[in-house]
């Protein structure tokens, strides 16, 4: 409940944004059980797919399913052709976004829980409704926090 009086989105965006990762998660399960390592993410109903697969046809059949889920607007495939990552590689990009929030929440130039991060082998994928101002101090806080390698903007903007 304080999660979303904060958030930007209206609150059926919010619990679109629910079922469009869970339906999303599900089908890609059902079709590829442990075959590949794949994350959703929906922010607005535009939805990040992240993660690892083993080709290029599978990471274009998983984003045409998925962009297949109601109510998604967008979608950002940035599933890498490869073999899955490591347990560290995981707990790493964990203790990154858990590192890029903590920052985030001590800046001041803009409300932490507007910005949505996700990482994925060392890349930041932020996400969010902001201004441009925002958006611009996210990045340089993002980019500036240890293990971050990149920083990818999905940002909607407000201005």
């Amino acid at each position: 409940g304080v999660m979303m009086a904060q958030d930007r989105r209206t609150s059926g965006a919010y619990i679109d944004d629910e079922a469009i990762e869970n339906k999303a998660s599900g089908i890609i399960d059902r079709q590829y059980k442990n075959t590949v390592h794949v994350n959703v993410t929906s922010f607005n109903r535009n939805v990040l797919i992240s993660g690892e697969v083993p080709s290029e046809a599978a990471k274009t059949e998983i984003g045409r399913l998925v962009a297949g889920v109601e109510n998604v607007r967008n979608v950002s495939n940035e599933l890498v052709v490869s073999g899955p990552s490591s347990l560290t590689s995981r707990s790493s990009d964990s203790l990154t976004t858990s590192n890029v929030k903590l920052r985030f929440m001590e800046d001041k130039r803009f409300n932490a829980s507007h910005v949505k991060v996700v990482t994925e082998n060392g890349k930041v994928f932020l996400m969010g409704i902001v201004k441009r101002a925002e958006a611009d101090a996210a990045t340089e806080v993002a980019s500036t926090t240890g293990g971050v390698q990149h920083v990818v903007k999905l940002f909607e903007y407000l201005d």
